[in-house]
């Protein structure tokens, strides 16, 4: 094999390995547009739910921004894979080329070994060569010589039907990725217009849900003043269950070993609890319609609002699910909200809030996923629970404790 071949084929062998990897990210983006897909089904369900009442409200908003996030994450996962897909036509090209190059050198060298061969394929001449050895040696030399050159020849002839081989394969795998490119630009464009699409339609529930102001105003009243209520009910919890504990410990202060049996348990609890961050179930399925923390309302202008927890959106009738082992501290009703659930987990306690059915009672024990009840819908359509986290009085960010 000449130099030049061997260097052919270690840049083959390099654009391979480059490629391959390559095929990884083109996998894993495939991957990334599936689960973007299955997502976006699940939305599409919810922003069903939410415009059978027609009549636009926050939960159709809520929902049309997350699904325009996700068509926004699709087509450009889209782009990227035509990205990669460009990448990967440009290395293929340059291998076809040298693959042509190569095969083109291979008849050349095969054509000159023919004519030579021609000249001298005579049984006079190789006759003549051979006996005109001045030696033995020189005799069986030149004699081994015609066989190789025979050999060469098949070899060379061998080496081109295998190159021309390896080239139509390229050229076959090629032309498939630029198919594919085509299927996937037309996909591009399609989705592209499905995400103007929503956005038109964003753009009409903004200006409709503006002209309800009063309403919007009148409904996040109503909502603050349960969640006032929902607060204070959190607040006298814990401090009951704070005097409580004074009380347990004041009162085993005559049995050391239960109290450090109860005080042991507790610790142990939120240990564990603490120990699971970042690795908790989502309390039901949707997405965050409402974050942690102070935020500008979506549509009233220079309104902020304070959330102690997350909004999680829904489908209607979605099992709400326990998201740690507890005990049940409180179950409660609060009006224009609907049935809550307080689970305490040690010094730690997870709040969810508007439930249509709760399956559990107050001081009965719960595992992880045990289904304490189903969402409730809002007369508006709107499927959502309000999911806190606390330790002791203080809120915490749920989303930054459950799994990603």
């Amino acid at each position: 094999m000449t130099a030049g071949r061997l260097i052919l084929f270690a840049v083959f062998f390099l654009n391979s390995t480059f490629l391959f990897a390559q095929r990884k990210n083109k996998v894993q983006l495939q991957k990334e547009r599936q689960q973007n897909i299955e997502r976006i089904k699940e939305t599409e369900k919810i922003l069903e739910e939410t415009e059978k009442e027609k009549k636009n409200t926050l939960g159709e908003l809520t929902a049309l921004n997350r699904r325009i996030n996700q068509q926004e994450s699709l087509v450009g996962t889209i782009k990227s894979e035509v990205e990669v897909l460009d990448a990967d036509i440009e290395e293929d090209t340059q291998i076809i080329e040298a693959l042509e190059k190569d095969v083109a050198d291979l008849k050349n060298e095969y054509a000159a070994m023919v004519f030579a061969a021609q000249k001298a394929n005579t049984k006079i001449n190789k006759l003549m060569l051979l006996f005109s050895a001045e030696s033995f040696d020189q005799f069986f030399m030149r004699l081994k010589y015609m066989e190789q050159y025979g050999k060469a020849r098949k070899e060379q002839a061998a080496a081109i039907n295998k190159t021309q081989a390896l080239l139509s394969l390229q050229v076959r795998q090629t032309e498939a990725k630029r198919n594919e490119k085509k299927i996937l630009l037309n996909d591009e464009v399609k989705e592209s217009e499905h995400l103007t699409g929503l956005k038109q339609k964003q753009r009409k529930v903004v200006k409709s849900l503006e002209r309800e102001e009063k309403r919007l105003k009148r409904e996040l009243e109503e909502t603050r003043k349960s969640l006032i209520e929902l607060d204070n009910l959190i607040a006298k919890i814990v401090k009951e269950e704070m005097e409580r504990a004074a009380r347990e410990a004041e009162a085993r202060k005559k049995n050391k070993l239960k109290d450090v049996e109860s005080a042991f348990e507790t610790a142990s609890l939120s240990a564990t609890f603490e120990e699971n961050k970042k690795k908790f179930p989502w309390p039901v399925s949707g997405f965050v319609s409402q974050k942690y923390g102070r935020q500008m309302h979506p549509i009233l202008k220079g309104i902020e609002i304070e959330n102690d927890g997350i909004n999680i959106q829904t489908k209607a009738n979605e099992p709400v699910r326990s998201v740690f082992n507890g005990e049940v501290t409180r179950v409660a009703f609060f009006p224009g909200i609907g049935n809550a659930v307080i689970l305490s987990h040690g010094a730690y306690y997870t709040v969810y809030v508007g439930l249509k059915e709760v399956f559990v009672r107050t001081g009965q024990k719960v595992a992880t996923n045990d289904e304490i009840g189903r969402v409730r819908s809002s007369p508006e359509g709107i499927s959502e629970l309000r999911f806190q986290l606390r330790k002791q009085k203080e809120t915490l960010d749920p989303e930054e404790w459950l799994k990603n």
